[in-house]
């Protein structure tokens, strides 16, 4: 009897669900699953391998003498040429911090991968010697496959658009070709240096 009685109370006291925890912003949980720590190695693989290939693509395509990925060896005429020729920079990347998130990095990434295809595209078709500066252009393409799965496996969504640098319709000769190249992997080098560093730095965190 007593034991009815208890059964019944129990059936009719109101059930209270499980609190659901808010969404703190936090991806730690999924940046430590197997995919993703696999996702980052394999990037920083190719970082290295583009890093290492940069100086092979420049040889190739670029025949100017005084255009050299030499550091303080730049002509003095480059930064106008940077600015007739109209070539964006790359985003800015930083030390992941509240205030300079994975997400926002990894955006970042993605944007300014998606900006040197297009830039090696430009310059690629235009190239007397292009084999070189196309082995690239794949490899930065393999990259950004590499940070969009980062982005899907961490649970985040891109929001990177790049809407393309028109380069092509500027390039009116050999000089703006050979000049666009340089310019295009000396700082799709110093980019991905910076990727290479930001990938360590998310591997730490």
């Amino acid at each position: 009897m007593y034991l009815f009685i208890a059964l019944l109370i129990w059936l009719c006291a109101p059930i209270h669900p499980a609190p659901v925890p808010e969404y703190s912003g936090e991806t730690h949980i999924s940046m430590e699953g197997a995919g993703f720590k696999r996702a980052l190695e394999h990037s920083q693989s190719l970082v290295n391998k583009i890093l290492g290939d940069i100086p092979a693509a420049h040889k190739a395509s670029v025949n100017s003498e005084t255009l050299t990925l030499q550091p303080n060896s730049e002509p003095k005429n480059l930064d106008y040429m940077v600015t007739v020729l109209a070539i964006p920079s790359a985003p800015t990347l930083k030390a992941i911090s509240a205030d300079f998130t994975v997400e926002m990095c990894l955006d970042r990434m993605a944007e300014g991968l998606e900006m040197y295809q297009d830039l090696l595209k430009a310059v690629g078709d235009r190239a007397s010697s292009p084999e070189k500066l196309r082995d690239l252009q794949a490899d930065v393409k393999d990259l950004s496959a590499q940070i969009h799965k980062m982005h899907q496996l961490a649970g985040m969504e891109s929001t990177a658009q790049y809407k393309g640098s028109g380069l092509d319709s500027r390039l009116t000769g050999d000089y703006e070709v050979q000049v666009a190249t340089h310019l295009t992997l000396a700082q799709l080098r110093d980019f991905t240096q910076d990727i290479f560093r930001s990938l360590r730095n998310m591997a730490q965190v």
